[in-house]
């Protein structure tokens, strides 16, 4: 695509702070999710969201330094993690490190051997008849994330008993919250939505399009922060008067986040953890063994869409991302920027695919601004206000925004696949492959090793390809 800047521009730096905090704005809702479900299913209270906003900043830092400065992607935390991370939180801040060490260092493992056989083979592995899919998946398999969260208002599924509903009455409130009172319903409960937050997530959604399309040069790059921005100025606005008026379905922005809140506070760092509570947590090594368990095995998978995402920011910027910096380089940028965000922030870092939209739609894939957004984070992550307007966010602007964000996700991946001949069964049955998997949501269960749904489309789509999808030299020197 045509880039407003390129990899190595540097925009005016008043311009570059704001398309830099659109990029924490992008990557900020899916970082500090993680650290939250990971204390909610654990029970306890480990994780915490400054010090995961924290550790993502400096792992990208890392990145940005291992890449040579040639790959514009945030590194956040990584939702393939979760799981291990419940079951490593039982042993404390070390457990939490522990997995992630182990985590990075399959990818390093992996990244060492790349640098001694080269990564021509990846390229042969994963041409676009598989990856253009597999990109593609990507993006649609958050599409539910975003209706989700959208629908869900403050994303919280509240359950509403019916049982009294009987006679037909509908008032104002029941209809801005969804709710229809049906005659001679009882006992019947359903899962609550908003249309008045649903209404607010689409206006998100649109004036994001807006901006992207109709809005000026400037505005083209930043069409997520006035989408965001504009849609928080409404909502709030429903919320004072909802307040006023004490109707609980006009109450859209979650005011409780600022409550407690400090200017400057210091997170809760998984380091100062460790050392306050040293080895205390593991009674033998088997334990330490079990820790590894649950991070290698998730490495590997998640190694498929590190490859992907690349794959698919290579497209955007014009550049083979497995070749320069090289696969290698990625692979260690992306591990050792877990370790080092995990050592800080207890979660293992990834690559994200809404820093890849961000840069798709704005055609700003500038490494400054990548670089400007991880300071920012290092820095916000003290400052209790900023944290506290970030929750305050209801997941229907996010939901809204995501709309876009995830489509172009999607999008970028169909895009690969324009110079496939889909008429040719043994590209369409590679293709069919991959998305009927990924969308289907077939995931393998291997004892303690879950492979995503992603994972396995894309090991299907690989095995599909290789098997049935061999050419000719004929038709290798025709191509």
């Amino acid at each position: 695509m045509k880039l407003v800047y390129d990899i190595a521009d540097k925009p005016p730096i008043k311009k570059n702070l704001v398309y830099a905090f659109q990029q924490l704005l992008a990557i900020m809702a899916a970082t500090l999710l993680v650290p939250i479900l990971v204390n909610v299913n654990s029970g306890k209270d480990l994780m915490s969201q400054p010090a995961a906003l924290l550790g993502a900043g400096v792992g990208t830092l890392f990145y940005l330094f291992m890449t040579k400065q040639k790959s514009p992607v945030f590194l956040g935390s990584s939702f393939a993690f979760i799981s291990p991370l419940v079951g490593a939180v039982s042993f404390g801040f070390l457990g939490i490190f522990l997995g992630a060490l182990f985590a990075g260092l399959v990818y390093v493992i992996i990244a060492l051997i790349i640098k001694k056989t080269g990564s021509a083979w990846v390229n042969k592995l994963l041409p676009p008849v598989v990856i253009g899919p597999t990109v593609a998946l990507i993006g649609l398999s958050l599409c539910g994330s975003a209706v989700t969260n959208l629908i869900n208002g403050n994303g919280n599924q509240t359950i509403l008993n019916l049982t009294g509903f009987a006679g037909g009455e509908l008032n104002v409130s029941n209809f801005l919250a969804g709710i229809t009172k049906y005659e001679g319903v009882e006992n019947i409960s359903t899962n609550y939505y908003s249309l008045v937050h649903i209404a607010v997530g689409l206006f998100a959604f649109f004036m994001t399009v807006w901006a992207s399309v109709k809005g000026s040069k400037g505005m083209k790059l930043i069409p997520f922060i006035i989408g965001i921005v504009s849609a928080y100025v409404v909502g709030l606005g429903l919320t004072l008067i909802g307040n006023a008026a004490n109707v609980d379905a006009l109450k859209v922005i979650n005011l409780s986040a600022f409550d407690k809140m400090q200017i400057l506070e210091v997170p809760k760092f998984t380091f100062l953890g460790m050392f306050e509570e040293g080895a205390s947590k593991f009674e033998n090594f088997g334990q330490v063994f079990n820790v590894f368990m649950l991070f290698a095995p998730v490495a590997f998978v998640v190694l498929a869409e590190h490859i992907a995402d690349h794959k698919n920011l290579g497209s955007i910027i014009n550049r083979d991302l497995i070749t320069d910096p090289g696969l290698d380089r990625t692979l260690i940028g992306d591990g050792v920027g877990s370790i080092i965000g995990s050592f800080f922030g207890g979660c293992p870092n990834t690559t994200y695919g809404e820093s890849v939209g961000c840069v798709a739609i704005t055609g700003n894939a500038s490494v400054s601004t990548i670089f400007i957004a991880a300071i920012y984070c290092i820095v916000l992550s003290f400052f209790g206000p900023f944290t506290a307007f970030v929750n305050s966010i209801p997941s229907c602007i996010t939901g809204g925004v995501c709309i876009a964000l995830y489509g172009f996700i999607a999008v970028s991946g169909l895009k690969m696949l324009q110079p496939v001949d889909l008429n040719d069964n043994r590209n369409l049955f590679v293709v069919a492959a991959i998305l009927v998997t990924g969308i289907g949501g077939l995931t393998l269960n291997l004892g303690p090793i879950t492979i995503s749904s992603i994972a396995t489309a894309l090991i299907l789509g690989v095995l599909v390809n290789v098997i049935f999808n061999k050419r000719s030299a004929k038709e290798n020197a025709a191509e």
